[in-house]
C-alpha cells in the first residue's frame, strides 16, 4: 500500500471546506469504512492491517484523515468534532458505493456512532465494529474525569491546555472549543438506537478508556444486537498480532452474516 497516493475530497460549508484525504480500495460490498482515534492518521497499523484485509477478500475499503490530521488540511488546534463529523458524512456519501460497516477506534468508535446515526435513514450501515470506543471522551473521560482543577481552569481562561501524550512526541493540545463543541455531540444519558449489530472490542488493561465506559455504551444499546469482546490483557491500542487477529475475526464474522 506504500506507494498509494491519496484523492482529496472537500468537505464542509462554503466558506468553510476543506481538502480531506481519502485513500480507497475497490472492490465489493459491503464495503469497510475506518474511522481513525484522536491524533491518528489512517496509515496506523490497524488501518493498514484493515485495508489489506479487504484487499485479500476484494472487499471495498475507504480510510481518511481527519483535518488536522495526516494528508488532510488544517491545524489540529483549530478543529473540532463537528469537523470530524462532517468529514466522515461527506466521505461516507461520496467515497462509498453501497452497503458499509463502520470500523472505528478510540475516538473513531465515537465518530462512528455519531455518523450511524446521522445516516440511519439511508438502510446503509450494516454494522460497526468499535475498539476501545471513546463516547463522549472530551466531557466524560476528559474534562470530569483527568483534569484537574488547575487544567480546567487553564482552558477556561487561555482557551487551550498542552496536553503530555503517551503515544506521540508532540503534545495535544486541547481547547476550550474542542471541549465546548463535543458538548453538542454527547451520547451518553440517553438510550440510542443504531438498527445494525454492534462488536465492541475492549482492553482491561486500557489506561485510556476504562473497561467501564465501554460497559457504559453497551447499557446504553438495549435495542441492538451488540456483542462485547473483552481482551483481559489487552491495552488501549489493541494493535498487538493476536490484536489484529481479534479485529479481522470480528469484521469477516460481520460481514459473513
Amino acid at each position: 500500500m506504500g506507494t498509494q497516493e491519496p484523492q482529496f475530497i472537500e468537505a464542509g460549508k462554503k466558506g468553510c471546506t476543506r481538502k480531506i484525504a481519502v485513500l480507497k480500495d475497490a472492490g465489493h460490498q459491503p464495503g469497510l469504512m475506518w474511522l481513525s482515534g484522536f491524533k491518528s492518521d489512517m496509515t496506523g497499523t490497524k488501518a493498514e492491517e484493515l485495508s489489506k484485509f479487504a484487499r485479500t477478500r476484494g472487499q471495498e475499503a475507504v480510510r481518511f484523515d481527519y483535518s488536522g490530521h495526516g494528508r488532510s488540511d488544517g491545524r489540529f488546534e483549530d478543529v473540532c468534532v463537528s469537523d470530524w463529523l462532517e468529514e466522515a458524512e461527506a466521505v461516507f456519501d461520496t467515497c462509498l458505493d453501497g452497503d458499509t460497516i463502520l470500523v472505528g477506534s478510540s475516538m473513531g468508535g465515537w465518530i462512528a456512532l455519531l455518523l450511524a446515526l446521522a445516516r440511519k435513514d439511508t438502510n446503509r450501515i450494516k454494522g460497526l465494529v468499535l475498539i476501545a470506543p471513546a463516547v463522549d471522551f472530551t466531557e466524560e473521560l476528559m474534562w470530569k474525569q483527568r483534569f484537574s482543577d488547575e487544567v480546567r481552569d487553564t482552558i477556561l481562561k487561555e482557551g487551550r491546555w498542552e496536553q503530555p501524550s503517551e503515544y506521540s512526541d508532540d503534545p495535544y493540545v486541547i481547547t476550550a472549543k474542542l471541549i465546548e463543541d463535543g458538548r453538542e455531540h454527547l451520547l451518553f444519558g440517553q438510550s440510542l438506537h443504531i438498527g445494525a449489530p454492534i462488536t465492541i472490542l475492549q482492553g482491561v488493561l486500557d489506561p485510556d478508556v476504562p473497561l467501564s465506559h465501554a460497559e457504559r455504551l453497551v447499557e446504553a444499546l438495549p435495542q441492538d444486537d451488540v456483542t462485547f469482546s473483552v481482551v483481559p490483557d489487552g491495552d488501549h491500542r489493541l494493535s498487538r498480532p493476536q490484536d489484529i487477529d481479534l479485529l479481522l475475526r470480528s469484521v469477516a464474522n460481520m460481514l459473513d452474516q
